[in-house]
């Protein structure tokens, strides 16, 4: 009870709001830039030979970046740091993150701006509970609610962007119970912020086909897109632990252009490869592509993802993951025309991301605000079986049980 107080203090929830508000235009911005860049820099604007010398270009730009301006933080540190302190251990690293990560996404690189974004917001909101000199019980709530309205901006999706932000730091679901009010605070203002600057609409970023009505049938089709889900989500971790262990073999100064080159050779493959799927998802959920083009496009963005973050690019993994979960559902439609394909889609989008990131609710209600809520619990039983088959299996090593905190001093035991 006494945590559920802390998270509904009048105080507390209006620094919340501020955070939310500041995220929302913080999130704004950054997406503008990246849009503006893309005029220039997206790969349609240029022919095979110029991506390789265009992305090459990029890796030593995100080299030069490190060393000039400090390596860039992350979202696993980022999650690492609420744990131990509450919050994100300073704003420099921001120095670097912005620039490289709107460089990165708006060349085309195979990671999305949902990590740099939350990262950003999250520290944002780490460095105003400094100002404010709030406790560590404090300093984590507000953390957790720029994160939670950074993802609001992202995928309009403010409720499961809640409890998204509070379920990525764990692998057995939400912990921090006293954050949920602050997060949803936070989702709220942040997305309504957004709405108001970009003039978007009150929509989610993708639409999902609805259902009239549920069968049992559908059921059956729910598990199985949650085993299919769970092997995208194995076979993207295992894929994505064993290129950064060989990229380790190369010195740090050159992997980024290596994985700017190689992005280069899978774009000669196919265009998928490329670009962190955000209009692609929407391409594929309203057009009916053959199957051949959906099979090329799911294993062409595993490996552009697959490649751009373990090269040293930053970038998140999320978006690509619901880009391959709703191509995933379109073919299974494609082969089973008894598999519905709002059922699918949603299934397979949640269930590949809950297998990576462990966020049962929030992704589910992330998808659910997408495609209408008579899917949620047929979505939420595929991300239930992901969660089950891959709960041996992490990508974001941070995650863990919360740390236990003095309920006297408000400070991490030991």
């Amino acid at each position: 009870m006494e945590a559920l107080a802390l998270g509904r203090s009048p105080a507390l929830l209006g620094a919340t709001l501020l955070v939310g508000i500041g995220s929302g235009i913080v999130g704004s911005a950054y997406l503008l830039a990246i849009h503006l860049l893309q005029h220039g820099l997206a790969p349609e604007h240029f022919g095979a030979a110029a991506e390789f010398g265009v992305l090459a270009a990029v890796g030593v730009a995100v080299v030069l970046f490190a060393r000039v301006l400090g390596n860039p933080g992350d979202v696993e540190l980022l999650v690492d740091n609420i744990h131990v302190s509450g919050g994100a251990p300073s704003v420099r690293s921001l120095r670097s993150l912005l620039p490289m990560s709107v460089l990165t996404i708006s060349a085309g690189a195979g990671a999305g701006p949902e990590a740099p974004l939350v990262t950003t917001c999250g520290t944002l909101a780490t460095w105003l509970a400094g100002r404010r000199g709030a406790n560590p019980v404090d300093t984590r709530c507000l953390t957790i609610a720029g994160m939670a309205a950074a993802f609001a901006v992202l995928f309009g999706a403010p409720i499961g962007s809640a409890f998204f932000a509070l379920e990525i730091l764990h692998r057995r679901g939400m912990e921090y119970t006293e954050a949920l009010v602050p997060a949803l605070v936070g989702a709220l203002s942040g997305y309504a912020c957004s709405v108001v600057l970009t003039g978007a609409g009150v929509k989610p970023v993708w639409t999902i086909p609805a259902v009239a009505s549920l069968r049992a049938v559908d059921f059956l089709w729910a598990i199985g897109a949650g085993v299919g889900g769970a092997a995208v989500a194995i076979v993207f971790t295992y894929l994505v632990l064993g290129l950064r262990r060989a990229f380790a073999f190369a010195p740090r100064t050159v992997r980024p252009v290596v994985g700017g080159l190689v992005l280069a050779l899978l774009a000669l493959w196919s265009p998928y490869a490329l670009t962190f799927g955000e209009q692609q998802t929407g391409h594929v959920l309203t057009h009916r592509l053959v199957v051949s083009v959906l099979i090329v496009a799911v294993v062409a963005k595993l490996l552009g993802a697959s490649i751009t973050v373990s090269s040293g690019w930053p970038g998140g993994f999320i978006i690509p993951l619901f880009f391959m979960g709703a191509t995933l559902g379109e073919l299974t439609h494609h082969g089973f025309a008894d598999a519905r394909t709002g059922i699918v889609v949603a299934a397979f989008m949640a269930a590949a991301n809950v297998g990576v990131t462990k966020t049962l609710l929030g992704s589910t209600l992330v998808v659910t605000e997408m495609g209408g809520m008579r899917l949620l619990p047929t979505t939420l039983l595929a991300a239930l079986v992901a969660m089950m088959l891959t709960s041996s299996v992490g990508l974001i090593e941070s995650q863990r049980e919360r740390t236990p905190m003095d309920p006297t001093t408000d400070k991490t035991d030991g």
